[in-house]
């Protein structure tokens, strides 16, 4: 499957059938809705409370090494390949999707991408699909039934509707604790085979913190993506990137290949951090949909030398570069750049306020502004920003935050 090119890059869904519709960035920082680039949320400060009904009590495995062969025949009766059919599944005409999912309790809780199991990324209003089978590696099938999905960080989340076959739960690991270097493997079932088969790959943590063109929400982006070389093609969406222990630290999610043809020979995958996937999780259980809390601005990192060249009193900071007209923003007077300026071999806003702090907590930089305010903020809150004024002057301002929503079309 081509897919067109952006630039010299191409983002493609890891499943077949999966739409890949493309947000540019600019930059990082919790960035506008609607016509602007909104930065979308990075791994979780705290573990999301997952309800009994989602985990396992699986250990992890043993030992000190990699042992792929063992992860492989330890995990893979867990991982699943997920069938989504958007209409009548004995009709030729029927679109259907192929993705890979993994169970993470015995009480049929599967973890999947939102771009598997909905329309989501191809231009029109997201619908789910109508029908779902899961298949399990010995090719046996179960219905499934939607919980529901995370448009923001392409997180669903199925049932299984029959409890004949037996469950292999895969435990969840810990994203905030991966580092670049250790190894990984990922599982799924790829190349878009009508009868699925579970493969392996292996590699390395290539990076981390990685900011990612969202696939299922146009012009919003995913941070704290984990960037690996272990090569991951079509179907592998929503399957597993396990740690050497075994345990889930992202759901594979994308690939970005510089060749245009959306496939790994010559580019790199993308996991969405499994700590943002349980904080999807969480809600999805308890509501069936998961909230944001929304401020309405878009920032820039203010570093050492940047702070130098624009004048500001700061050493590290979340320098605001644009206010959300009716935003909680601009009610609570927070102020962003009326200026340009040429610094550092870059053209930017200036002129205004920076973000030292949010109830408290150092702000370093455009990312902790969506860290926290995705994940230790909620709706109706009410936060303490401490802000510098590009004239020296530090003040707190209280913000009550709104409910984030998706861009219109």
């Amino acid at each position: 499957m081509r897919l067109p090119a952006l630039a010299v890059v191409t983002v493609a869904a890891a499943a077949l059938g999966g739409g890949a519709a493309l947000g540019i960035g600019k930059g990082t920082g919790w960035l506008d809705q609607g016509t602007k680039t909104v930065v979308v949320r990075a791994a979780a400060p705290r573990t999301a409370a997952l309800p009994a009904s989602a985990t396992s009590k699986v250990a992890p495995l043993p030992g000190k090494g990699f042992d792929p062969e063992q992860i492989f025949a330890q995990r893979s009766p867990g991982v699943v390949t997920i069938f989504a059919y958007f209409g009548d599944p004995s009709s030729t005409v029927t679109a259907v999707s192929q993705g890979s999912g993994f169970v993470i309790s015995p009480k049929g809780y599967v973890l999947t991408n939102s771009h598997v199991i909905t329309n989501a990324g191809d231009g029109s209003s997201v619908r789910a699909a109508q029908h779902l089978f899961v298949e399990f590696a010995d090719g046996d099938r179960a219905e499934a039934k939607i919980v529901g999905w995370d448009l923001y960080d392409d997180v669903g989340l199925l049932r299984l509707q029959t409890n004949g076959h037996p469950l292999t739960p895969v435990p969840l690991g810990d994203s905030a604790t991966v580092a670049v270097g250790e190894p990984v493997a990922a599982i799924g079932s790829p190349l878009g085979s009508d009868i699925g088969v579970n493969t392996l790959t292996v590699g390395v943590v290539s990076a981390i913190h990685r900011s990612i063109d969202a696939l299922t929400v146009q012009k919003y982006k995913v941070v704290d993506a984990i960037q690996t070389d272990a090569p991951i093609t079509h179907g592998n969406s929503g399957g597993p990137l396990l740690d050497a222990r075994g345990r889930v630290i992202g759901i594979n999610a994308q690939i970005r290949s510089a060749n245009g043809t959306g496939t790994n020979d010559s580019g790199i995958g993308f996991a969405i951090p499994i700590d943002a996937a349980k904080h999807s999780v969480e809600q999805l259980i308890a509501k069936g949909k998961v909230t944001y809390a929304y401020v309405g601005i878009s920032t820039e990192d203010l570093t050492p030398s940047l702070a130098r060249a624009l004048g500001y009193q700061a050493e590290h900071g979340a320098l605001i570069v644009g206010v959300n007209s009716g935003s909680p923003a601009e009610a609570a007077g927070l102020r962003g750049g009326n200026r340009q300026a040429y610094a550092l071999g870059r053209t930017l806003e200036t002129g205004g306020d920076v973000i030292l702090a949010i109830d408290g907590k150092p702000v370093n930089g455009a990312d902790d502004v969506v860290r926290f305010v995705s994940f230790s903020l909620r709706p109706k809150d009410v936060a303490v920003f401490t802000i510098l004024k590009p004239g020296g002057q530090r003040r707190k301002v209280a913000v009550t935050l709104a409910e984030r929503r998706l861009p219109a079309g």
